[in-house]
């Protein structure tokens, strides 16, 4: 009630529905109350009704819309529907098409058995009419042919009680030559005989009638159209004096002889508009349903008699498709039993018929428990579906076939139990994940925060894992008050394994340079230690330095890392990065006892001057790869170092760090990235 109460008062369509009643019903009221409106009510009364009428035409669509959208919301009403268009539609038609059919043909065949009979009754008109013609030829006088005629006629009315004969006279020159005198005629006068009541009967022949005669229908009643059989037969002379006139109305007589012989009963000629008026209501027993009495037309072709145009007329028939069939089938030589051929026939296209019938209840009934079929097991999706939806991934499916729908179903089972297993991988991935997080906050603790200052000296550096924790590790080791270590490394591999190696080689980096103030030293004990308990699949490498102020050196060891840029102070002419690259193995490796690692570590010490920069890196920074696949490169980043050098230290780190990003683009980052960079002030 609410929807249409707001759909009344809020819509277009709506508000013309109410505007039109409340105009329609005044206007009624105020003719109750009036009398007949004048011209201005009357014209408001009208507008009011054509707008009550197009909101109720806005109302009708919305209800067919919405009715339609909810019959035809479930997929068992679209498939019954459909079946019910595509198989019992086509079947009703088909049967309705053949019905029409047959009852045409019925009809055709009615008409046509009327139209055979009227002319086999002007055929045997004009037969009682030469045979009059050929017995008046031998009768002497008129006594004589007046008694010839009523004989003829007598005879005749066996058969045909209503007919009429007449002797009219006529002379037609029918030799084809010249007109020959005419023989003297016992004929002088025009004679009747039967009783002639359905006309006045012709005393002479008008002017159409050839030598040949005549025989058909003719129009006696002139404008009103009244027909009988009448046949004209001439003397045979070459100048005839008188002609036969034979009439068999179409009376009772000639109506109950085509009833008796056809089984069609025929009224009176009239107009196709006014077929089913000429019958008398007479109630017939029926035996069967065939039987019960059907009305249709015969046309009929006639000549009116007195200008001899010829026309056609319309006869109203009526009868029953039993009696035609009954009559058409009705053989004496084609019986089976009791029953004749026709009877036989009947019962066979009857129990074809009743077989049709027994298909179509049978295929509409599978086709009824398909679209069940069908619709119950999408029902059932669809019902698990919402469940899924609503979050209950327990829902299992009903398998009753193993068809297509069924597969379906069982799909259907087995992806809410990937769900289910997926949600719980997710859960504990999340899980882990948040692990990771904070491993990685916690390893993020491990390095150095910030920038670190000492006279003379300045220190950055930048770590950025390639996934939630890495193994590249730096760290600044303050020695005593003038000297510091500085270190970098990159454990072999990424993730958790190496997040792990990276804390162990802290811990052992910050016990050792305590003890050990030159790098090759420190290396070398780290290496014997860190040999013992690394695992045979992975190594690191590492880069150590001991920075002395007072003494302004920088003496560095290099175990199988990248190496060292070196770009000198502004008064250094060529001003142009030198990479240092001492001698040195990675740590880890067990191929002996360390006397391979120790021979190859190479110590090396430089000079100290202000503005000189030193950068420290893994091979993430080199090796970053862009969507192309092609490396930053050490060129890349000497060049950088030499371009940009001028800049602040803080914005020299970043810059370095964006120019890698730049060329990266959006190509994932491959591994970690550590920087560390000096700068040795004034």
């Amino acid at each position: 009630m609410p929807a249409i109460r707001d759909w009344l008062t809020g819509s277009l369509a709506g508000r013309a529905l109410l505007v039109g009643t409340f105009v329609k019903s005044a206007t009624l009221a105020l003719a109750a109350l009036t009398g007949p409106l004048s011209a201005l009510p009357a014209a408001i009364d009208t507008i009011g009704g054509l707008i009550l009428l197009a909101g109720a035409s806005v109302l009708v669509y919305r209800l067919f819309v919405v009715v339609k959208r909810r019959m035809l919301w479930r997929v068992r009403r679209k498939l019954t529907l459909s079946y019910i268009f595509i198989g019992l539609v086509p079947a009703a038609l088909i049967i309705v098409f053949f019905l029409l059919c047959g009852l045409l043909l019925f009809f055709n065949i009615s008409s046509y058995l009327v139209q055979s009979r009227l002319a086999a009754l002007g055929d045997q008109t004009r037969f009682l009419a030469d045979t009059a013609v050929l017995e008046l030829q031998r009768s002497q006088g008129a006594a004589e042919f007046a008694e010839t005629l009523q004989r003829r006629q007598a005879g005749a009315s066996a058969k045909y009680p209503s007919a009429s004969y007449s002797l009219a006279l006529a002379r037609r020159s029918c030799d084809g030559g010249a007109a020959a005198e005419p023989r003297p005629s016992a004929v002088t006068a025009p004679m009747v005989a039967g009783p002639w009541s359905h006309a006045e009967p012709p005393t002479g022949l008008p002017a159409w009638i050839g030598c040949a005669g005549y025989s058909g229908l003719v129009n006696y009643g002139g404008p009103r159209t009244q027909l009988a059989v009448r046949a004209v037969a001439f003397e045979d002379a070459p100048m005839p004096t008188y002609a036969v006139i034979v009439d068999v109305p179409l009376g009772a007589d000639i109506e109950q002889q085509l009833k008796d012989d056809t089984g069609i009963e025929i009224g009176p000629v009239v107009g196709i508009g006014a077929v089913g008026q000429n019958f008398e209501d007479v109630d017939v027993p029926e035996s069967r349903p065939l039987d019960r009495p059907r009305e249709w037309v015969a046309f009929l072709d006639y000549t009116d008699w007195a200008t001899g145009e010829p026309s056609t007329a319309t006869m109203a028939i009526r009868t029953s498709i039993g009696n035609i069939y009954d009559r058409l089938s009705a053989a004496p030589v084609a019986r089976l039993r009791s029953f004749n051929f026709g009877q036989v026939l009947l019962i066979l296209l009857g129990v074809i018929g009743t077989l049709f019938l027994v298909i179509q209840i049978v295929a509409l009934g599978m086709g009824l428990a398909l679209a069940r079929s069908i619709t119950g097991s999408v029902h059932e999706l669809f019902a698990g579906t919402e469940r899924v939806r609503e979050g209950d991934f327990t829902q299992k499916i009903a398998i009753h076939t193993r068809d297509q729908l069924g597969e379906l179903a069982e799909s259907f089972n087995s992806m809410t139990a990937s769900i289910e297993d997926l949600l719980e991988q997710k859960a504990e991935k999340e899980r882990l994940e948040q692990e990771l997080r904070i491993a990685r906050t916690i390893q993020m603790s491990l390095l150095p925060q910030g920038e670190m200052r000492m006279r003379g000296l300045a220190l950055s550096g930048h770590c950025e894992p390639a996934r939630e924790v890495g193994g590249d590790y730096y760290d600044f080791l303050p020695i005593d008050e003038h000297r510091v270590g500085i270190l970098i490394a990159d454990v072999a591999g990424k993730g958790a394994s190496a997040a792990l190696y990276m804390a162990e080689l802290k811990g052992l980096i910050l016990a050792l340079s305590q003890s050990h103030r030159s790098p090759k030293a420190l290396l070398i004990e780290a290496n014997r230690i860190i040999s013992q308990h690394l695992d045979t699949r992975s190594f690191i490498t590492i880069t150590y330095a001991v920075v002395d102020v007072e003494a302004r050196t920088l003496t560095h060891a290099r175990a199988g890392h990248c190496p060292l840029m070196y770009l000198p102070g502004p008064g250094t002419e060529p001003r142009q990065v030198q990479v240092i690259l001492p001698d040195g193995l990675v740590l880890g490796l067990k191929i002996d006892n360390g006397e391979r690692f120790n021979g190859l570590l190479e110590e090396v010490t430089l000079p100290l001057d202000p503005g000189d920069l030193f950068v420290l890196y893994t091979d993430g920074i080199t090796e970053a790869m862009n969507s192309e696949g092609d490396w930053f490169g050490d060129v890349r980043l000497a060049t950088l170092l030499e371009d940009q050098a001028d800049l602040p230290f803080d914005e020299l780190r970043e810059r370095i760090l964006r120019e890698i990003a730049v060329f990266v683009g959006d190509a994932p980052q491959q591994d970690d990235m550590t920087m560390l960079l000096l700068k040795v002030d004034d």
